[in-house]
């Protein structure tokens, strides 16, 4: 079948088109009776892939018949990157304005909330509804609360951002946040360690901070004069006496 190089390049140019063929890069014993034979691909967006025609032999058989004609990459060839699901492509920040970011019904980071929907129905419904507006106002209404893993991601993702206690703002910072006035701290377990920053000269208004960390806004940070009150004009060059044109 090595002789038959002439046909696999004419199976090829059949195939290839406009793309072209190139020059022979040598055959690959596939199995018995068949064996692939490698051609150039010149084509200049695929550098480095090569035309694979594969031909066979029948047992007993005399001429040898084309299998497949097919495009292949080479080990320089350049290629699209593997596939990645979706989920495990979207990051942090990737919702937009419209999107819908749907949340699996066994996300670790939440827990079952306390809703009494599943007695209802097994109670008088007027005691259950007083209930749920009670739980509701608790802020203990919701289907889902936020685990124990979640608040611990959380806590651990807010640590090393930019809002840490150990970036740039706060090496410089006159005092730490939990000392500064602009500061309001959360509620729950999450308030031991942050709050959000209501500053709105500060880069980290809204936003949320660790207890030690500090920026240059902090409000201990008072101006020792205030502005200076000026006197009265000697000649007064504002008011009008008269008008010229009266």
């Amino acid at each position: 079948m090595v002789k038959a190089v002439d046909q696999a390049r004419a199976a090829a140019e059949f195939q290839a088109g406009d793309f072209g063929v190139g020059e022979y890069l040598g055959a690959v014993i596939e199995g018995d009776r068949v064996l692939t034979h490698l051609f150039e691909c010149p084509h200049p967006g695929y550098r480095g892939w090569h035309w694979s025609v594969t031909m066979a032999r029948a047992l007993r058989g005399r001429n040898v018949t084309v299998d497949e004609v097919s495009l292949m990459p080479g080990d320089d060839a350049l290629i699209a990157p593997a596939w990645v699901p979706w989920r495990e492509r979207v990051e942090p920040g990737d919702i937009t304005p419209g999107s819908l970011l749907p949340t699996p019904d066994n996300d670790p980071r939440l827990e079952p909330g306390y809703t009494g929907g599943e007695l209802a129905a097994d109670e008088d419904p007027a005691e259950w509804a007083a209930t749920r507006a009670v739980a509701g106002e608790l802020g203990l209404g919701r289907e889902r609360v936020l685990s124990m893993e979640g608040r611990d991601r959380a806590a651990e993702r807010w640590l090393e951002g930019p809002a840490g206690p150990d970036d740039s703002f706060t090496k410089h910072a006159p005092g730490q946040c939990q000392t500064c006035g602009y500061f309001v701290r959360l509620q729950g377990g999450l308030g031991r360690l942050f709050g959000a920053c209501t500053n709105e000269y500060s880069p980290f208004d809204a936003h949320v901070v660790e207890i030690e960390h500090g920026c240059g806004g902090h409000s201990d940070l008072v101006e020792k004069k205030r502005g200076i009150e000026l006197p009265e004009p000697v000649f007064d060059t504002i008011s009008v006496d008269s008008s010229l044109f009266d």
